[in-house]
């Protein structure tokens, strides 16, 4: 082994260090020495880094390095510094806290032609802590095809050359080099220290002893041989009785298999390989080994690919993730052969083109036959989440019943309470449909949820309310509005106005035009969004209420025309849609993104308007649900553009019920639920009802469409 490090290794000078401060001041008087100092570029990467880092990493003292093979001196961040910026860019495939345990683990790489790749790969991921590095050749000019060095190169150690790359990609990395090789003597010296062992050499009497001396000692031996993209995986550090080679060699000694031939390699490295599953081109240039070829062929991709392969491998082992014995093919031209066209199909948007934001829902138009179908059509375009329209609503000559549907509720819909709401909402919307027809009659709440009771009824007789039949025209044209807003301020006689409305209905309404408060509440509702994402039940639910035109019917359920989304937004919530992703950012505690778009569409509000009722029984409820589509239809009908929010703790009230909604998160949501009611004041012995984002925006892409089936007429006996 070569102790001195000078002729591939960057000797790393601190100017602070008085022998380092010399030797620079030396090397700055030789001509030939080339200085390189572009360290402000690199201060200025590192502080616009997300998150910022700290002073300490931010202040570290820089190095020089010093690269003698290139006579040239370079200023450096400093080891903190330089490793956060150099690998910030692998971060979410691989976390801070995965990168930091990778450091501890030392690789030794035996065979520097592929293992070069492999050294390569390594190194740029931060994959390991330290590199050991073995093969006594050198490069010569047909090892340019695979292996990734020059023609300067030529005629050096190959783990020197390999080792020089290392260096000038990191200064920092750990790399000792054995440029005698390893031979079946020095296996055990090579592998002392090391946590995983690759084999990247010719020798079948070293493969062999690498391995029963890893066995041994319990470490992983990978492999990849560079055809059809074959990688191996022994894992004697959990199978320590595991047979060699698989078993596939059956009984063999190192001393048999050391000095043969090409040639007579070749019924080994087939039993090795399995020679049923050789690529066409290398079972054939097999055959022609010493004929018309010197020894087996060799693709600088297929190379390239074995290095990511089994750096991949060593992330897992390193990380401690599942890989298995065994061996897979990753064959490039396989895959190729099975090319086909994407998925295509009709942009969301090219029908939001054509769609009439002005126009009315599906439901207007077929238009109603009687007073009677006029109240059932209207109550039926009344909002609920996620537009599940939680009811069944039934009617005849004389009354109107409201029945909870509970196979249409979710699980946000704690103690049903988002039904109940809704179901207030439609009771309003009927409200005004019979009084502008004449047919209002008096109203009963009944209270609880239980599976055939009516949870309100409305009676059907000649009463009159001017006042709510003056609504009609604004109640059929309310319309939830996403788009982004001009924070304008909001006139003082409407915002009373408002406050009234929610009143007359039981209601309590608090408006919220504070800048600070609004964001303030941007961020508390944003977050509960990236819960949302981030618990695989609401995620889910939250997705399927989606519906992408043209492929999905639209009379239920949230068209994604109507998020008023960008192109780019679209692109993201595709990603978003899968519960493998959300998985893998709810592992890592992340995903501030997930809200933002909440975020920003609070910011540009007019107004935060929250409702809430005295009570927490079914019935109060129900009338917060009335009070919410009061408080909306006067909101749109001054022109203001009107967004429920519903936070994934909006009806949640014990601390079991936050266990309910989301188990990993339920301190967090009960956390932000506090949040919200002391900041806009709502009493303990109120409850919440719904959020509604109020803004002068433009009008709304599309409208929701409504289920036909969930609203009857039936025949009075």
């Amino acid at each position: 082994m070569n102790d001195f490090r000078g002729d591939y290794a960057a000797l790393v000078l601190d100017e602070a260090v008085p022998d380092d401060a010399e030797l620079l001041e030396l090397l700055r008087q030789d001509p030939a020495v080339l200085f390189v100092d572009r360290l402000e570029l690199q201060r200025t990467n590192l502080r616009s880094l997300v998150p910022a880092p700290g002073p300490e990493v931010i202040e570290e003292r820089p190095v020089w390095a010093y690269y003698s093979w290139r006579r040239t001196v370079v200023r450096l961040l400093g080891p903190a510094s330089f490793r956060l910026l150099r690998l910030d860019r692998n971060r979410n495939k691989i976390t801070a806290e995965q990168q930091d345990r990778l450091r501890g683990v030392t690789v030794g790489i035996v065979g520097l032609s592929v293992g070069h790749a492999v050294a390569l790969a390594l190194t740029l991921e931060g994959a390991c802590g330290a590199l050991r590095l073995a093969d006594f050749d050198t490069m010569e000019l047909s090892n340019l095809n695979r292996v990734p060095g020059t023609v300067l190169d030529l005629g050096v150690n190959k783990a020197v050359v390999a080792a020089r790359r290392l260096a000038e990609i990191d200064p920092y990395v750990d790399v000792s080099l054995w440029e005698d090789g390893v031979s079946t003597d020095t296996v055990a010296a090579f592998l002392d220290g090391t946590d995983v062992v690759i084999d990247e050499c010719d020798s079948l009497d070293v493969k062999l002893s690498l391995r029963q001396e890893a066995r041994r000692r319990r470490l992983p031996v990978l492999m990849a041989t560079s055809d059809r993209g074959l990688v191996d995986v022994e894992r004697f550090d959990l199978e320590p009785e595991r047979p060699l080679f698989h078993g596939v060699l059956g009984d063999v000694d190192a001393e048999s298999l050391s000095g043969l031939g090409a040639r007579e390699k070749i019924p080994l490295v087939l039993r090795i390989l399995d020679a049923g599953q050789l690529s066409t081109a290398m079972a054939a240039s097999l055959v022609e080994v010493d004929e018309t070829i010197s020894t087996w062929p060799q693709l600088g991709g297929d190379v390239l690919l074995g290095g990511a392969q089994v750096a991949a491998a060593v992330r897992r082992i390193g990380l401690g993730q599942p890989l298995a014995s065994g061996r897979c093919r990753m064959d490039l031209d396989e895959h190729l052969d099975t090319l086909s066209e994407p998925a295509t199909s009709e942009p969301v948007f090219a029908a939001a083109e054509s769609a009439d934001a002005g126009g009315t829902a599906p439901l207007d138009a077929v238009a109603p036959v009687d007073a009677v179908d006029a109240v059932l059509e209207s109550a039926a375009l009344a909002p609920s989440g996620g537009n599940v329209q939680p009811w069944k609503i039934v009617a005849d000559d004389e009354a109107l019943s409201f029945f909870l549907a509970r196979e249409h509720t979710t699980e946000m819909d704690v103690g049903y309470r988002g039904s109940l709401v809704a179901i207030g909402a439609a009771l309003h919307n009927a409200r005004i449909a019979a009084a502008a027809s004449g047919i209002l009659g008096d109203v009963r709440l009944h209270g609880g949820t239980d599976p055939g009771r009516p949870v309100a009824t409305m009676t059907f007789a000649d009463g009159h309310d001017p006042d709510l039949a003056r609504r009609y025209v604004h109640m059929r044209e309310r319309t939830t509005n996403r788009n982004m807003g001009v924070p304008a301020g909001l006139d003082s006689a409407l915002a009373a106005c408002l406050v009234e409305d929610a009143e007359k209905e039981a209601g309590r309404l608090r408006l919220v035009t504070e800048r600070a408060t609004v964001t303030s509440i941007g961020e508390i509702l944003a977050e509960s969004d990236r819960i949302r994402f981030l618990t695989p039940t609401l995620h889910r639910e939250m997705i399927d209420e989606l519906r992408w035109p043209p492929a999905d019917p639209v009379d239920v359920g949230i068209d994604v025309r109507a998020l008023e989304l960008d192109s780019a937004e679209l692109s993201t919530l595709e990603l978003l849609r899968r519960p493998d992703v959300m998985e893998h950012v709810g592992g890592q505690d992340g995903g501030r993104a997930l809200g933002n778009s909440t975020r920003d569409r609070v910011s540009s509000s007019s107004a935060i308007a929250v409702l809430s009722v005295c009570g927490r029984d079914a019935a109060d409820y129900v009338r917060g649900g009335q009070a919410t589509e009061s408080v909306w239809i006067t909101a749109q009908q001054h022109g203001l553009a009107v967004q429920p929010i519903s936070p994934a703790f909006l009806y949640g009230v014990e601390r079991a019920e936050f266990e309910q909604l989301s188990p990993r998160y339920a301190r967090s949501l009960e956390g932000l639920r506090r949040e919200l009611v002391d900041l806009v004041g709502v009493g303990e012995k109120e409850s919440l009802i719904m959020v509604l984002r109020l803004s002068h925006a433009p009008a709304p892409s599309v409208r929701s469409g409504r289920r036909r089936d969930r609203t009857g007429r039936r025949t009075t006996s």
